[in-house]
């Protein structure tokens, strides 16, 4: 006599739900943040190259509403972003290697094309939707993570 039918499913169901957090820890195309404020999932592309690095996001009229760019460097230094033919107001998040916030500047004007600094040495960059930063309560030292960011340094690795 064996487990119940519909205790067997119950069973698998509770399995696949403990371990689905192991499976979606970490993917190519997304990133979580974590801070003091909870955490967020954004669906973001990644912008690895100079080309993409030059490029970015520049004339596209709309993004979802949880998603991004994110722009990662081969090493750690003061970054500057202009939002030259970017039609979408843009909060910018700058990080350290570890993928701590270093700060972030919050809407960044569409179509401007003074330089927004870093405020100190950083290795990537996270555009989002204007305004979003501020919505989710995102600040300097709350930490992102994705595969795309140097492991070895990682402060919230991928597992």
């Amino acid at each position: 006599m064996g487990i119940l039918p519909g205790l067997r499913t119950l069973l698998l169901c509770v399995a696949v739900l403990w371990a689905a957090p192991l499976w979606a820890a970490c993917a190519d195309n997304r990133v979580d943040l974590r801070g003091d404020w909870g955490s967020a999932r954004f669906q973001a592309e990644l912008a690895l190259t100079p080309e993409d690095h030059a490029r970015g996001l520049m004339f596209r009229e709309s993004m979802p509403r949880m998603a991004g760019m994110l722009f990662v460097y081969e090493k750690t230094q003061p970054l500057g972003f202009w939002m030259r033919n970017t039609l979408i107001p843009l909060d910018m998040i700058f990080l350290d290697a570890t993928g701590t916030v270093v700060n972030v500047h919050a809407n960044a004007q569409p179509l401007d094309e003074t330089v927004i600094l870093s405020d100190g040495p950083a290795r990537a960059v996270l555009e989002i939707n204007g305004g979003m930063a501020e919505r989710l309560g995102i600040k300097a030292g709350d930490q992102l993570r994705s595969p795309a960011m140097p492991q070895n340094e990682a402060a919230w690795g991928c597992e």
